[in-house]
């Protein structure tokens, strides 16, 4: 009875560490996932609107229709992308996602106060090379880390009423993507400390 006992709970764990382990690695080995659907119909480091949604098309699950909808497929490795996404009257939102699908940031229109969102993404490596002194405030330069080079940005826009699509779209369509060619100014080196002075000679006795 007791060997049963064990034998059922060695079989649920197993079956649930092979659970967890599939639903882990999915994202990873799929080939259908959203970056791979989305890359026939999307330019490199550039805004690229979406079709509106419909029935019979859709290309990612579970959109919207009362939404404009932009990607930016983002490839970090020649540097930092600029983002810069004009604000909508109704709702903007802007999504940030890794190449296998994780979302490790989101920003909308009433977070970043402003009539346009702009941000400066970046991997850690390329963050760290900025110069320390720099005069940036948070305020003035929001400065996002990707934790992958590669991966997606999601651009929404909400359209009340349906006479307002056209301009939801021109909105989004209004947006910059852009790899930052300029590479950052060199950081400061510190001024050498100047040589003592020398001693004075001393007089003769």
């Amino acid at each position: 009875m007791i060997r049963l006992v064990f034998t059922i709970i060695a079989g649920v764990l197993l079956g649930g560490v092979v659970h967890l382990v599939s639903v882990l690695a999915l994202p990873r080995i799929a080939t259908q996932d959203a970056y791979s659907r989305l890359t026939p119909m999307t330019k490199l480091n550039a805004v690229t609107p979406l079709p509106l949604v419909d029935p019979s098309n859709s290309p990612m699950p579970f959109m919207d229709p009362a939404f404009a909808v932009a990607i930016c497929r983002y490839d970090l490795s020649t540097g930092p992308i600029k983002l810069a996404v004009p604000v909508s009257q109704a709702y903007t939102s802007v999504s940030f996602y890794t190449r296998n699908e994780v979302a490790y940031y989101a920003i909308n229109d009433r977070s970043a106060g402003k009539k346009v969102i702009e941000l400066d993404l970046m991997t850690e490596a390329q963050h760290n090379e900025l110069p320390e002194d720099e005069e940036v405030t948070a305020a003035d330069r929001l400065i996002i880390d990707s934790p992958t080079v590669t991966g997606l940005i999601l651009l929404k826009a909400l359209a009340p009423e349906p006479g307002l699509m056209p301009q939801a779209q021109a909105m989004l369509a209004a947006s910059r993507c852009t790899v930052q060619t300029d590479a950052p100014p060199p950081a400061k080196q510190p001024e050498p400390a100047p040589p003592p002075p020398a001693p004075a000679p001393r007089g003769k006795r």
